[in-house]
């Protein structure tokens, strides 16, 4: 087959070829959403590949968007980026990645090495409650969409967010298991200091308080100070957190965990201690990663709609939402739905007297509370 030309799918699309090239060039603000649906459809069909070398030339930048992410090593990530990929492909752009482990020095080389490339617009997963850093580039233009971190108001005018709504996500995982009966139930987070961690927690506060539990009466891990994003140190801190928690005199009859990762290192802790997940204690993760769905027992969770978010962060950064969504200073915020499994149910009774005489052992040589929290 030759090679697809902008005529071929204008007449798929049915619109002119004028029509096809604003799209392609980013110019499609003021387009019906059903024309720009039957464009990008068109393209995909096709597998129209657009010419990105003399474009560049006509525009003076490359056709591709920057994605910005903590690490892809999280599989919720990973599971982003390729979302957000195949959507910016479907739309004719490419898509130029780099991990910063919330490193705000890092943050701002990706920024800077995107923008020397000809790319201006980025999606950037932050939980800085800051954007300072990046204010020189956003002076000059940059078209910066922020993924899971509302819109502060500190923030400059032009920048917009697209996330789920995290306050509810911690209130539906923790009203859940409320309404199962557990009265003693525990937030594993590591470090509580990025913003949407923040929010969940809120939102599992406010499940507590509306079942008229106290909040600060429950047996809570806090972890340390500081925030990798991997997957390995998520798992460690679920693990050494319910190897903590279940030492106490008190343990939780279930675990709010910050992330799946985080609630699958909480279920192999718990196995450890010779308790079963789903009976003797119940775990809820959050972003309903494929891992969900392959552990035994499958985790219930939060689920994030990766396939929608990534959609919407798609049409901001390129200018495509609508009145409403795309102005500056706004969030675009999604709600996130309970996924239930396996691993809650009702109480079993109390979680010490299922213990090996002299309470929780230790293995696998991590300390109480001896690593860092992690981030979705």
């Amino acid at each position: 087959m030759g090679t697809v030309t902008i005529q071929q799918v204008a007449v798929e699309a049915k619109v002119s070829a004028t029509t096809v090239s604003n799209f392609l060039t980013g110019r499609s603000e003021r387009m019906q959403p059903e024309t720009r649906d039957r464009v990008r459809a068109a393209i995909e069909r096709l597998g129209y590949r657009p010419n990105r070398a003399a474009r560049a030339l006509r525009t003076g930048r490359v056709h591709s968007i920057g994605l910005v992410v903590p690490s892809v090593a999280n599989p919720f990530w990973g599971m982003f980026a390729n979302e957000l990929e195949r959507a910016s492909l479907a739309a004719g752009y490419s898509v130029l990645l780099g991990n910063t482990e919330r490193d705000p020095g890092r943050e701002v080389r990706y920024v800077e090495d995107l923008w020397d490339a000809g790319v201006r617009s980025i999606v950037i997963g932050t939980s800085l409650p800051s954007l300072d850093h990046l204010q020189p580039f956003l002076d000059r233009g940059l078209r910066l969409v922020t993924f899971d971190r509302p819109v502060q108001p500190s923030d400059p005018p032009s920048v917009v967010s697209v996330s789920v709504d995290n306050q509810v996500g911690g209130y539906l995982g923790a009203a859940h298991v409320v309404a199962l009966g557990h009265r003693r139930v525990s937030f594993v987070a590591g470090a509580i200091q990025s913003l949407n961690r923040t929010a969940r927690y809120r939102g599992f506060c406010a499940a507590l308080d509306e079942a008229g539990l106290v909040p600060a009466d429950m047996p809570l891990w806090p972890g340390r100070d500081t925030i990798p994003a991997g997957a390995i140190e998520a798992a460690e801190i679920g693990r050494a957190a319910a190897h903590e928690l279940f030492a106490r005199p008190d343990p939780p009859t279930a675990v709010i965990a910050i992330n799946d990762i985080t609630a699958l290192g909480v279920c192999s802790g718990v196995r450890e201690l010779g308790l079963r997940v789903g009976h003797d204690v119940s775990v809820v993760g959050y972003d309903d990663i494929a891992l969900a769905t392959l552990c035994e027992p499958p985790l219930t969770t939060v689920r994030q709609p990766l396939p929608e978010l990534a959609r919407s962060a798609l049409r901001e950064v390129l200018h495509e939402g609508s009145v409403e969504s795309s102005s500056a200073g706004t969030s675009v915020l999604i709600r996130p739905e309970l996924v239930v499994r396996k691993t809650t149910g009702r109480p079993a009774g109390a979680v010490s007297d299922l213990l090996p005489a002299g309470g929780a052992h230790r293995s696998g040589g991590i300390g109480a509370g001896g690593v860092s929290g992690a981030a979705t």
